[in-house]
């Protein structure tokens, strides 16, 4: 059987994708970001594996990006451990999915393939995010000290009710969890990107546009920012719906 596996921590995706290949499987397990949806529409695995025990809200954006393409909705989708409450999120939004746990996944990944699906759900890309507050699609943590960098007037109230000890700043100097970099157009988006990816680093680095709405004559957009970001050797791997006028990608550096 071919199997992608993605996994968030590379020694433990070649430990599990060691034990799938030692009882016969054939086994991808390289590093997962949103353009790996498009090779996976040149080769398509007979089932996609998502382990849940690390990040498992990427593991859910993950499976809902594979979802969205034609190509690659069919594909059957495996999660496989987790949290029980952030699995169980999970299953509300991909019904059709199965889920199991590592001691039982042979037989899961065997019923996922002789039970392939005719009409796969195709949930929105931020179905995972329903309901949920700015700063939690944002992935602000407790503690966390965020940059603003050229935020608009009052978006710190736009991001609701912030996780205990965060501190928001607009000052661009200085140490950082996470920055929020916001441009309004794609020369200030190539003339700052060289600069503003030194905070991608431990994937600390969204880069937040303007909504087409939310302004009159838009030239940045997702593709952009994609774009000009991997040129400059950061790599995207979420997006988020922050509120009605800004959308982000999140960026993490580029493995060598």
């Amino acid at each position: 059987m071919k199997i992608r596996l993605i996994h968030w921590n590379a020694e433990e995706a070649r430990d599990r994708a060691g034990s799938l290949k030692r009882i016969g499987h054939k086994v991808t397990a390289s590093p997962f970001t949103p353009q790996e949806v498009r090779k996976l529409k040149a080769r398509l695995p007979e089932v996609i594996l998502i382990d849940l025990s690390r990040l498992p809200s990427q593991g859910r954006d993950a499976a809902l990006l594979i979802r969205q393409a034609k190509r690659t909705r069919h594909v059957p989708l495996v999660f496989v451990d987790g949290d029980p409450e952030k699995v169980a999120a999970i299953q509300k939004i991909l019904l059709d999915a199965v889920f199991t746990a590592w001691p039982e996944v042979a037989p899961a990944l065997k019923r996922a393939v002789v039970n392939p699906l005719k009409d796969p759900l195709v949930p929105g890309v931020f179905a995972g995010y329903a309901g949920a507050s700015a700063a939690k699609k944002l992935g602000i943590k407790a503690g966390s000290t965020v940059a603003l960098v050229h935020a608009p007037s009052g978006f710190e109230q736009r991001l609701g009710a912030l996780p205990i000890g965060v501190t928001l700043r607009r000052n661009p100097r200085g140490r950082r969890d996470l920055t929020l970099w916001f441009v309004r157009s794609r020369q200030a988006l190539e003339r700052g990107v060289g600069t503003m990816k030194n905070f991608a680093n431990a994937a600390g680095l969204w880069i937040v546009w303007p909504k087409h709405k939310a302004t009159a004559s838009p030239d940045v957009s997702q593709v952009v920012v994609r774009k000009v970001g991997l040129a400059a050797g950061i790599v995207d791997f979420k997006i988020a719906s922050i509120d009605a006028e800004w959308s982000g990608l999140r960026f993490t550096q580029r493995k060598k």
